[in-house]
């Protein structure tokens, strides 16, 4: 692990891959890395203008590269039906959740859940329900959920997961990444209960600079914010290129266990891919059956083929 980059991903020839969020930041680098070592990359995008474009760039560095847009916008349940109902795979090798938003004004998905917890967790809880099917046919298949460093400033509240009683914007996000590694680490203790090899892991890229950082600032017109999370993007943080190694670790590297996870080996914060410390309220296993029972009423999505 030590000094791992994409030059030791292992040849990905004849796995599919869907990776969300491909059209930019990590999800762009995760996809393209993963078609350059020959794997079919579905690139799951809300936008079919960027998620085009996005493959389109793919093939311009990587012209062997065999990728695909399919339409998924996360913070829609009938989108994320539909995408699963067209998706002409029965067979799938790798789900990466990669998509995300970050510290947005309030707001809500069309569902009606708050927009972070709804399009960061539930619409990727759907989205594994429904594609699991495909993955268990694969021996040793992996769901990768990309989750932040964030976690770290607040534990889920069973009783307002939706922040329905007071909304703070870094707070919410930091829930929903913390709703991600409990789902992981659910999802892990399921699959093992099951039988099954497939492996479910997280990761987070550390401090990379993506378009999340100015997304909530443009969002509201906050220019002196918008300019100095461009300023940290482009003086501390690290490229997209390195914060996308830990999630093609988990999604690649032999060695990756379930609920492992993978970030940046620096206090969290860049370098190469190592284990990650997590805060230790996601991996309660009460906590994480009842974020998945909630989870499941929510969205619909039962997981049947993994009940006994």
């Amino acid at each position: 692990m030590p000094g791992w980059t994409v030059h030791d991903i292992p040849d990905q020839t004849g796995r599919i891959a869907v990776v969300t969020g491909a059209n930019s930041g990590l999800g762009y680098v995760t996809a393209r890395e993963l078609a350059r070592r020959g794997a079919r990359v579905v690139l799951a995008c809300r936008s079919e203008v960027r998620g085009i474009a996005a493959g389109d760039r793919i093939m311009a560095e990587v012209p062997d590269a065999i990728t695909e847009f399919a339409r998924l916008d996360l913070g829609d349940l009938a989108s994320v039906q539909e995408f699963a109902d067209r998706l002409p795979y029965d067979r799938i090798d790798l789900l990466v959740n990669n998509a995300g938003v970050m510290a947005l004004p309030y707001g809500t998905t069309a569902d009606g859940f708050e927009t972070q917890f709804g399009v960061n967790h539930l619409g990727h809880f759907a989205l594994t329900g429904l594609l699991l099917p495909a993955l268990l046919a694969v021996p040793g298949a992996r769901i990768v959920t990309v989750s932040s460093m964030m976690h770290t400033l607040a534990n889920i509240d069973p009783a307002d997961l939706d922040s329905a009683r007071r909304y703070r914007r870094w707070v919410a996000y930091a829930r929903s990444k913390t709703a991600n590694l409990l789902f992981t680490h659910e999802l892990a203790r399921r699959l093992a209960a099951h039988g099954s090899d497939v492996v479910a892991a997280a990761a987070h890229p550390g401090y990379a600079a993506t378009n999340l950082q100015t997304a909530g600032p443009r969002a509201e017109g906050r220019r002196v914010a918008e300019r100095l999370m461009e300023l940290g993007n482009r003086v501390v943080a690290q490229p997209a290129e390195a914060g996308a190694l830990p999630p093609l670790y988990a999604a690649t590297a032999p060695d990756v266990r379930p609920d492992a996870f993978l970030g940046p080996s620096f206090a969290m914060w860049r370098g190469a891919p190592a284990p990650s410390w997590r805060a230790p309220w996601t991996v309660n296993d009460a906590m994480g059956k009842r974020l998945w029972e909630e989870s499941e009423r929510l969205t619909g999505i039962t997981f049947d083929a993994l009940k006994p």
